[in-house]
């Protein structure tokens, strides 16, 4: 990161009853929504109004959000939960990105530190997350911090994350 970065960049706690933050979360996951890695499309305007006091009803979701200086350039949404094997709680990220003029200058990175210190306060046995197969930029980028395929055997193979939308 470079020493001007290193400056000018706050990751913060969001707090999801704050009207600033809130729309600064809003904007960023808008911002993700609208990006080719987040389905190219902009979020519903019902999901933009809900989606903070929404967040703020759900036990043990957080996020931080990453400025430079008033602006919002990044976003982490996460929530807790537990691994059955490991008697512990985890924390999954959900949602990680960083506004396309910003990428590459180690504001993931930092995203991530305020993630792991969080999940290591809260005594998380481990961080999950899901990336698309497709984006190998944000995979060399979670590789180099230690993460990787899940797998109990590797004769067994490694997890795949599935869903089945519900209407």
């Amino acid at each position: 990161m470079s020493e001007t970065l290193a400056l000018d960049l706050a990751i913060t706690r969001a707090d999801f009853a704050d009207p600033d933050d809130a729309a600064a979360l809003v904007a960023m996951l808008d911002a993700y929504a609208r990006d080719p890695m987040g389905g190219g499309e902009p979020l519903p305007d019902d999901v933009r109004a809900r989606l903070a006091p929404a967040l703020a009803q759900v036990p043990g979701a957080f996020a931080f959000l990453a400025r430079l200086g008033d602006e919002p350039v990044g976003l982490a949404i996460c929530f807790m939960g537990f691994s059955t094997f490991a008697a512990r709680p985890l924390v999954n990220i959900h949602d990680v990105s960083v506004v396309p003029a910003s990428r590459g200058r180690g504001i993931a990175r930092a995203l991530f530190a305020a993630i792991e210190d969080e999940a290591r306060r809260r005594g998380a046995c481990k961080i999950t997350l899901e990336v698309l197969s497709g984006n190998h930029r944000a995979q060399d980028l979670y590789a180099s911090m230690g993460y990787g395929d899940f797998q109990l055997d590797p004769e067994a193979g490694h997890a795949l994350f599935w869903q089945k939308r519900l209407t």
